[in-house]
């Protein structure tokens, strides 16, 4: 029985394109970052070596950890510095990223009224961010951390999508198996992977993300309204 439904963030609950996000947020990251003497360049090239490394994290380590491992082999270990400076970033100028939004959406009645039913909610985010890069990201559709009963970050996962250990992890952190969730997202591998333990999944088409434009007629797939509609007739379990 479906009690449990997890949400990815980017292209999903938040309405905008990918690599316009990584765009302009790349160039606010530099921003902050350059007068401070780093190359921009340099910067976004150990940012990408360290994303790369968390997606390929094998669960020896968390993500944070492995992230800032690869990040100051590349700029040197004077960059641990860095990690508080980031969290100010995250938390203040970061949310003029919001830019990037196609239209001005609010998530809160949804995922309140789904909570008030009884469902286990959980913010599927792939966890190569902080958590104070994901609660603004959040607040852009009117949602908070605390709107969810486990939000996935790089502080506390040890591996990324579409590694079906990710989301064996989530099963193991929240007490559920398989066939108690729904997985939402809108990149049909990162997201869809989550049919390897036994999840239903459904592919939100708005603002998908399928660079290798795969074929999607084998997952259950719409526009968010229509997901949302479908939603709104769930059951309560409680």
């Amino acid at each position: 029985m479906l009690n449990t439904i997890l949400f990815d963030l980017d292209g999903t609950l938040a309405p905008f394109m990918q690599d316009e996000f990584i765009r302009v947020y790349f160039q606010a990251l530099t921003d902050r970052l350059s007068p401070m003497g780093y190359d921009g360049r340099q910067l976004v090239d150990a940012l990408w070596k360290g994303v790369s490394a968390m997606v390929s994290n094998e669960g020896g380590v968390t993500n944070r950890q492995i992230f800032w491992e690869c990040f100051t082999q590349r700029l040197g270990i004077q960059a641990l510095a860095l990690e508080s400076i980031l969290d100010g970033f995250y938390s203040q100028e970061f949310d003029g990223v919001r830019s990037v939004l196609k239209e001005q959406v609010d998530r809160g009645p949804l995922i309140h009224s789904l909570r008030e039913k009884g469902y286990t909610l959980v913010l599927a985010t792939n966890p190569i961010f902080p958590l104070s890069a994901v609660s603004t990201r959040l607040g852009w559709v009117g949602l908070a951390a605390a709107d969810f009963d486990y939000v996935t970050t790089y502080e506390d996962c040890r591996h990324s999508k579409p590694n079906p250990a990710y989301y064996r992890s989530i099963m193991e952190h929240i007490g559920k198996r398989g066939d108690e969730c729904l997985m939402v997202g809108n990149n049909p591998v990162d997201d869809m992977a989550a049919v390897q333990v036994g999840m239903a999944v459904y592919l939100v088409t708005d603002y998908m993300e399928n660079p290798g434009e795969l074929s999607v007629e084998e997952y259950p797939h719409s526009t968010f309204q229509k997901l949302e509609n479908s939603l709104s007739q769930l059951p309560a379990i409680v």
